[in-house]
């Protein structure tokens, strides 16, 4: 049938939450929960600076309101480096912990069930204290964990071939990642629509951060799938991109 991706896409789309009632999810099991965060080896972590510095140095200058009136997306960057500081205050925005549970997370961002099913990985190519290369975000550490340099695997021209050309010279480029297991623990079918929805908030705040610091961003979803995820290495099953914003200076006009 001609439009047979139309109704598939758009029943993706609908709540199916009456149905939640009769499935078996592994809360109602109270089976062990996933892991709220990819664990990492000890000598690739690097510290960021602390929240309390972050809130303190960034953010002030400019209201809420503001932020909102001049968040654009931003595809030209300067070729000024973002500073240590800079992006520990835009990860925090995006994914930052304000509290923790033994069991949940609370973050700078809303999430269904406060699962929280993302990772986030980052391309650095010009932030000043950082090695080019690949890294990866542990919000409940509030550091960076390393994973290889940009000169061991000529990162930044796969990365620009498996973003289809939407890299736009970024200095760091956020890759958010999804692990499904973390939200189909307690929402079974329904948690492949609420990490979509969760992932629009992550990357809101993300813009709005960005505009509070002179930097900007730009949401992309057009992306190859298995060249990204390859690239981040992760297997494209249980842990898988689903969204990407570069950032950068904005060029001065």
């Amino acid at each position: 049938m001609e439009n047979r991706w139309q109704e598939h896409g758009r029943y993706f789309l609908k709540s199916r939450w009456p149905e939640l009632a009769n499935v078996e999810t592994g809360r109602k099991q109270r089976a062990p929960l996933p892991e709220m965060q990819k664990p990492a080896q000890p000598e690739s972590i690097i510290s960021l600076p602390t929240v309390e510095e972050l809130t303190d140095s960034f953010g002030k200058d400019m209201s809420l309101t503001g932020a909102m009136l001049r968040r654009e997306s931003t595809r030209s960057f300067s070729s000024d480096p973002l500073t240590i500081g800079e992006l520990a205050y835009l990860l925090w925005a995006a994914q930052g912990v304000r509290n923790k549970k033994p069991r949940v997370t609370f973050r700078t961002v809303p999430s269904g069930g406060a699962r929280h099913p993302f990772e986030t990985y980052l391309f650095i190519q010009n932030v000043k204290e950082l090695e080019t290369g690949l890294y990866r975000y542990l919000p409940l550490d509030h550091s960076l964990a390393f994973i290889r340099s940009e000169e061991a695997d000529g990162i930044a021209g796969q990365l620009d071939e498996a973003l289809l050309q939407h890299n736009f010279g970024a200095a760091a480029t956020f890759v958010w990642t999804a692990i499904p297991e973390r939200s189909e623990y307690a929402y079974a079918m329904e948690a492949a629509r609420l990490i979509l929805l969760d992932a629009g908030h992550v990357c809101q705040n993300l813009y709005l951060a960005c505009t509070a610091v002179g930097c900007g961003t730009c949401a992309v979803g057009a992306y190859d799938q298995e060249k990204i995820d390859a690239l981040l290495g992760v297997d494209g099953v249980d842990e898988f991109t689903v969204y990407v914003a570069p950032v950068g200076k904005i060029t001065r006009k």
